[in-house]
């Protein structure tokens, strides 16, 4: 069993068990031991959903209205005519076949991949690569676009990428402890509500089973979005 910090043992005992507001959530999550870095803010949300079940799965990106809080590194596969224009919005790397070489090579230095439906051709061989890593361009999540230079500029800005796990629980950033209190629950709720609407239609039962929130090192707490 991992071994928990004195801080963190303190915080638990300070958690609620029952569901709070989001809110009330976030206010409790920032009562906690303060650390000396700007710890990140994570949802969770248990979907009753069947992972297994193509028409189930839930994917996509959402542009949360306060950030997150950090630049991501963004790199493009597109046209090397296209190249310059690129890295003057936000790419870090950008062309084609110097670019999937260098991936192929054992480079792995980004957050997000973007690529041009042009070059997909190319790009797919890369799927044993980064796939496993969930940095493979996608049309699901936006990131197999015919406009480059929107996409590069919104994952750079802090654009969120979402997927549903084995568990049918999807995860996201979705701030910095350092947000205000209307800031992070702005976020929190936007991602929520992006996620209800995503319902697919197939699933029985309850949809949304359980939402928390949690900070890199603090314990979890349940949220009541009913």
């Amino acid at each position: 069993m991992k071994k928990r910090s004195k801080r963190y043992n303190q915080d638990a005992e300070k958690a609620v068990k029952e569901a709070l507001s989001i809110t009330d959530a976030v206010k409790k999550v920032k009562s906690f031991g303060s650390l000396k870095f700007d710890q990140t803010v994570e949802c969770v949300m248990h979907l009753g959903i069947d992972p297994k079940q193509a028409d189930q799965m839930i994917r996509g990106a959402i542009s949360l209205p306060n950030g997150i809080g950090k630049a991501r590194r963004v790199i493009a596969f597109c046209e090397d005519s296209e190249a310059e224009a690129a890295k003057a919005a936000g790419a870090i790397e950008a062309g084609c076949d110097e670019l999937v070489k260098k991936i192929t090579d054992g480079w792995m230095d980004f957050d997000v991949a973007i690529a041009s439906q042009k070059v997909m051709g190319k790009v797919g061989k890369l799927g044993r690569v980064l796939g496993p890593q969930g940095k493979m361009p996608s049309p699901k999540n936006g990131t197999v676009t015919a406009d480059v230079m929107s996409a590069v500029k919104d994952f750079a800005a802090g654009k969120v990428e979402f997927r549903n796990d084995a568990g049918g629980n999807v995860h996201a950033v979705v701030g910095k402890l350092s947000f205000t209190e209307d800031k992070l629950s702005e976020n929190i709720g936007t991602f929520v509500d992006h996620i209800r609407k995503m319902k697919p239609g197939s699933t029985k039962g309850t949809y949304i089973k359980k939402v928390a929130i949690s900070a890199t090192m603090s314990p979890s707490v349940l949220l009541d979005v009913a």
